[in-house]
């Protein structure tokens, strides 16, 4: 087994609509020991797609340096799936599950490799550090120095915790520097909190999840979704499998259920529907999704200090035992999750391009063999090629692969066919288009920021590039 260490810089904070930019990486043996030499790969940008302004100056990459410096997509898919999502990988970063690692599914997913299989096939698999280094703050903080932000409260942010730890970290956003960083700070958490570390990655496995979740019993769970006044840690309770997915519905047990026991199913469903900001009070419960890595550990972690820092008390249990004397109580719970999935279902809209039709369903094994004639073949026989997939999606996705990988190949009916593509994507929408967004966000950040040189250098980039690449509109003849 070998960890890989990976970080993205991208486009936007989009998985569906944006792209990487900078994929970088570096693989450790089990002792978290560097092997061999890091990636640090650029990914060209195709020209239909226009980075959000926000994101490059956090990152400080321009559309430019990816064309000058970068290979294609198809290319760096190749390059990962040959070089580095080698067997009995495990896959590690610092919010991937959420972020990162639905870049890569949707990278896959346009250059015609399974989704998943890069995570899980061949003894690989994945973890994602950030949950980890909240519950070792909670449960056992000795060994590391934890920062706080301006307003005195705790924060695990990458850069913070390399700061005040003392561990390199010369350019923050920089995909590579953030890789590097990580490795120092997963090293230090392995050699101060052995037992915590070793237990929070045997913990990674969806069965292990499974079994301590559907116990019965209370646990210890660390998730961003609850409160930095305790850690972001509390112990919750199962009260009842989800019927659809790997998951259960877990109530928090800080809050007394006594509160909302005798409600009826109709304001359930409206307090479990509140967002953040609102000002209804949210019902305590979250979906725990058993392969998304959650730190979650049995009762017998806690210490007397880790139950401090948490705010632990006695009621903890009497609220479990509350649960378990209503079962009416997840009786309703049950219906309204019913009435809540059957309201999202009722809502979500059709996407409205190949590109985003990754979650439309599996690819099936004569999918994927199609898949595998279509990455194998030569890119001037593409358009042949293309009459032959019996797949709706996958015979779609090939002009856009063709002109996003090998413009230069085009047909004068095929390049056309692209222009009409790059002025819908661009063009639709009138003031809610992709172009009518970055422009008021361009001119929202000089009118509000005071910007620095190396702001006003990257913007003036990125209008460039627009320039460079924005498409007639159809009816401007």
């Amino acid at each position: 087994m070998t960890f890989y260490f990976y970080d993205l810089e991208t486009s936007s904070g989009s998985p569906r609509g944006g792209r990487i930019m900078q994929f970088a990486g570096q693989r450790t043996n089990d002792l978290l020991e560097p092997i061999g030499e890091p990636d640090n790969i650029l990914v060209k940008l195709a020209d239909d797609i226009i980075p959000e302004p926000d994101a490059i100056l956090v990152h400080g990459i321009t559309p430019q340096q990816t064309l000058q410096e970068g290979i294609s997509e198809a290319e760096f898919a190749a390059y990962f799936h040959d070089k580095v999502a080698e067997p009995h990988t495990i896959f590690v970063g610092f919010n991937n599950i959420r972020f990162d690692d639905e870049f890569m599914r949707y990278m896959c997913y346009r250059t015609f490799y399974d989704p998943y299989q890069w995570h899980w096939k061949d003894g690989r698999g994945r973890w994602d550090l950030l949950d980890a280094f909240r519950m070792m703050r909670a449960l056992r903080p000795d060994g590391l120095i934890w920062p706080m932000t301006a307003e005195g409260k705790p924060t695990v942010k990458l850069e913070e915790l390399a700061k005040v730890n003392k561990v390199v970290h010369e350019n923050a956003h920089d995909a590579l520097s953030d890789v590097l960083a990580l490795i120092e700070l997963a090293r230090k958490f392995k050699q101060a909190q052995p037992k915590l570390f070793e237990y929070l990655l045997l913990a990674r496995d969806k069965k292990h999840v499974a079994r301590l979740v559907e116990s019965g019993d209370p646990f210890v769970y660390t998730s961003g979704k609850y409160d930095s006044e305790f850690e972001k840690t509390t112990l919750v309770k199962s009260v009842l499998k989800h019927p659809r997915r790997e998951a259960a519905i877990v109530y928090d047990l800080r809050f007394d259920p006594a509160r909302w026991i005798n409600k009826p199913i109709e304001e359930l469903v409206k307090h479990w529907s509140v967002r953040y900001g609102d000002e209804l009070e949210p019902l305590p419960v979250k979906t725990l999704q058993y392969n998304r890595c959650p730190a979650i550990a049995p009762l017998t972690v806690l210490n007397e200090a880790s139950k401090e820092r948490i705010g632990y008390t006695d009621a903890f249990l009497r609220h479990s035992a509350l649960i378990d004397e209503h079962p009416a109580f997840i009786q309703k719970l049950q219906e309204a999750l019913d009435i809540l999935e059957h309201k999202q279902q009722m809502t979500l809209l059709p996407e409205p391009n190949v590109d985003s039709q990754l979650y439309d369903g599996f690819w099936t094994p004569q999918d994927q063999g199609e898949m595998i004639n279509i990455r194998m073949s030569a890119p001037n026989l593409l358009s042949e090629l293309q009459s032959t997939i019996k797949n709706k999606r996958l015979r779609e996705m090939i002009p856009l692969y063709k002109a996003r990988n090998y413009q230069a190949l085009l047909t004068p009916e095929e390049h056309e066919q692209w222009e009409s593509h790059r002025r819908v994507s661009f063009f639709r929408g009138g003031e809610k288009s992709v172009i009518s967004k970055v422009s008021k966000r361009l001119e929202e950040i000089v009118k509000t920021r005071k910007l620095t040189k190396r702001d006003d250098y990257l913007l003036s980039e990125l209008q460039l590039y627009i320039e460079s690449i924005l498409p007639e509109p159809e009816d401007s003849n």
